[in-house]
């Protein structure tokens, strides 16, 4: 199998990861707001590679905490990029129908007995993410993140996100507010996120917020 994580510097970053996984001979399957994906040579196993996920940690330890449920994907490696990038290498998860997905879900919303396990880890780490994260929003119940494993088990992924919307809404329009609430070190590509599905974000937009934020830290800066 090929899920074993590929090395990389303890300072890379998404387009590291990305270049390192490319040359090892993972090919791209996907792309979503947040980030890219890749498959292994082997087709048993996938990579995400996000430039900016403040939630990455809360979603490796959902799927850490509730292996045993068997209802998360199975997740064989997690690291934090350098500038505030996440990458998971987890097994290859295949779609489901969209019926077969709104009902998990709705298990999920309802605490059915199927899912209770799962449904009380869920809630512990949203609620600690909820109050350690600035902007982390609701659960996400797109039927998207109902998807099947190689055995043909339903499992519920990406169920935490950070509230993008208002997150950059607000570095455009009062970047002093993010400045002040999230570090340099852990936003520093959020303006590379694909955005593939909401997208596109034109280079003048983020180039904006890049400057929004630079000058905000740098009166950070001068206030220290």
């Amino acid at each position: 199998m090929d899920s074993a994580p590929i090395a990389l510097a303890p300072d890379a970053d998404h387009r590291d990861a990305e270049r390192a996984y490319l040359a090892a001979g993972w090919t791209p399957c996907g792309a979503g707001d947040w980030a890219i994906a890749l498959r292994a040579p082997d087709g048993t196993a996938a990579v995400r590679i996000s430039p900016f996920d403040p939630t990455g940690p809360y979603t490796a330890a959902l799927y850490r905490e509730a292996a045993f449920t068997r209802q998360v994907p199975v997740l064989y490696a997690h690291r934090r990029l350098a500038g505030g990038g996440d990458l998971q290498v987890m097994e290859w998860l295949d779609a489901v129908d969209e019926a077969d997905a709104v009902a998990f879900h709705r298990s999920i919303a309802e605490r059915a007995h199927a899912v209770e396990e799962l449904v009380d880890i869920i809630r512990r780490i949203h609620d600690r993410a909820q109050a350690e994260l600035p902007w982390c929003g609701p659960l996400d119940d797109n039927p998207s993140n109902v998807m099947r494993g190689g055995d043909g088990r339903l499992v519920v992924t990406d169920l935490f996100y950070a509230d993008g919307p208002a997150l950059y809404e607000t570095a455009a329009k009062e970047p002093d507010v993010v400045a002040d609430r999230i570090p340099e070190s852990e936003r520093r590509f959020m303006t590379e996120i694909p955005l593939a599905t909401s997208g596109p974000w034109d280079a003048a937009s983020r180039a904006e917020v890049r400057a929004g934020l630079a000058a905000a830290d740098a009166r950070r800066l001068s206030r220290t």
